[in-house]
């Protein structure tokens, strides 16, 4: 039962072949278990989730009303505050502070009948491709615990690969659900800009993006569907709700562009050979698949992302007095964004990276592209004094070595990042499905394309918890 779907899940409460609170006993279980190897969590209610779990066994009782995620442990980031729970932000001079908003997307999974058992961890103020910090200490991957399971959702992908949680939420400002998704074998999407409503004042950046996390596609379009929509208090909230269609799959003369490089990045052979795998997938389920050339540059990318972080980011940090017990990563990453340009400067740049994708995504329907260049950062590894090095070369920033932060920039294109295989290490791999603006459905199409006829599992292939 450790890795039941949560679609599968719903149709065995609906059948009373199962239970909720089985689910969240076996659920409990397997966390305790896992964490002490993983540590992918923040936090934990387990009783109060066994309480709400007898709670939603009675939904499913004849003459009840069972909600779309009824008895469904989901494991929320610790980024998205909870009133009355703890607020840290991964950071020790926060380590007091307690919330006292919901999130918009836990408020809308909770309305929906989903049970919040755990939070997971970040990297001190989602600043980081890697998952550690001074509050948590170390989160390492399920599939070999010598790496992370990325950043800064790592948590959330290392819940979910190493069966403690169903379901789980992320946010992605440069990667950071997608990154853990490759990491960790998942599945996770970074909605258009606004598909999904978020908190003052961060939900006006458009890199920034709250999602949904999960192991299979249908799973993250369940998820998908309960968070997205207009909401009160996020005026770029997009009107009307867009839904994830249920019948999935159709990819029959879907002309797909295959970038096996988005441009210049340094992609491991391993990595190179599952991508053009997954090609070759995709063109057994029926689309028309062609090999493409974007021309970007990962040092415009990153460029363009640092004058956007030191703009947001950078004055955030400095206005906490308490500088000393900050990680040294954090300190780190203000100092790599500055003497980049003003924000001017980084408006154009970013019009002139979407100027190079833009017309490779109006020729096709979808894009694919490889999350990352190689299969992972180590665990505890800041990357401050050593170099990421990939495919023979050093970087000048270990953030290079992902993919992702291009359709951050391209914010309102969907993306849904799903596994693209294995390599020698154990180490999991993941492609990005990219859509065109703000058409949602066909990333979904595609990955459930990809799930069928390239299926992950994880039962019997996770080498490090069983």
């Amino acid at each position: 039962m450790t890795y039941l779907s949560a679609t599968e899940a719903l149709r065995l409460f609906k059948s009373r072949e199962l239970s909720p609170v089985e689910l969240m006993s076996d659920v409990i279980k397997r966390a305790e278990a896992v964490e002490p190897h993983v540590n992918a969590l923040s936090e934990r209610f387990f009783d109060e989730a066994m309480e709400q779990a007898k709670a939603a066994e009675q939904a499913y009782l004849p003459g009840g009303s069972p909600r779309p995620l009824e008895g469904l442990p989901v494991a929320t980031k610790d980024e998205q505050p909870i009133a009355g729970r703890r607020a840290s932000d991964g950071s020790l001079p926060f380590a007091d502070e307690i919330a006292t908003v919901t999130h918009p997307v836990i408020e809308r999974i909770l309305a929906a009948g989903g049970i919040v058992h755990a939070r997971t961890t970040t990297p001190e103020f989602c600043c980081a491709g890697f998952t550690h910090s001074k509050m948590w200490g170390i989160t390492r991957n399920p599939w070999n615990l010598d790496y992370s399971p990325g950043g800064s959702s790592g948590g959330a992908g290392a819940a979910l690969a190493s069966g403690s949680t169903v379901l789980a939420t992320g946010s992605d400002i440069g990667g950071s659900i997608r990154i853990p998704a490759a990491n960790t074998g998942t599945v996770g999407y970074k909605p258009p800009y606004g598909r999904v409503p978020a908190m003052p004042p961060f939900n006006l950046d458009h890199y920034c993006h709250d999602g949904p996390m999960a192991r299979t596609v249908a799973d993250c379009a369940l998820l998908q569907n309960v968070i997205a929509g207009p909401h009160p208090l996020d005026v770029v909230s997009l009107r009307p709700t867009v839904t994830i269609p249920e019948q999935l799959g159709d990819v029959t003369g879907m002309r797909i562009a295959y970038a096996p490089n988005l441009g210049d990045w340094e992609i491991e052979p391993e990595i190179a050979a599952n991508m053009a795998a997954v090609a070759d997938a995709l063109r057994a389920a029926g689309a028309i698949v062609e090999e493409v050339e974007v021309g970007l540059r990962r040092a415009d990318v990153l460029k363009a992302a640092f004058i956007h972080f030191n703009a947001i980011f950078a004055p955030m940090i400095d206005r906490i007095p308490e500088q000393d017990q900050l990680t040294s990563y954090a300190r780190a990453f203000v100092t790599a964004t500055q003497g980049h340009g003003n924000f001017l400067s980084g408006l154009e740049l970013e019009a002139e990276i979407y100027a190079k994708l833009g017309p490779v995504l109006e020729r096709y329907d979808a894009l694919i592209c490889p999350t990352t260049g190689a299969p992972g950062l180590l665990a505890g590894e800041e990357y401050i004094d050593t170099k990421l090095v990939v495919n023979g070369v050093e970087l000048d920033h270990y953030l290079e070595y992902a993919l992702t932060t291009v359709f951050n920039i391209a914010s309102r294109c969907p993306v849904l990042a799903v596994p693209s295989g294995r390599v020698a290490n154990g180490m999991p791999t993941g492609v990005q499905i990219v859509g065109r603006t703000f058409d949602d459905a066909t990333v979904f199409h595609v990955g459930t394309a990809l799930e069928r006829v390239r299926p992950w599992t994880y039962e019997e292939t996770l080498p490090t918890l069983r």
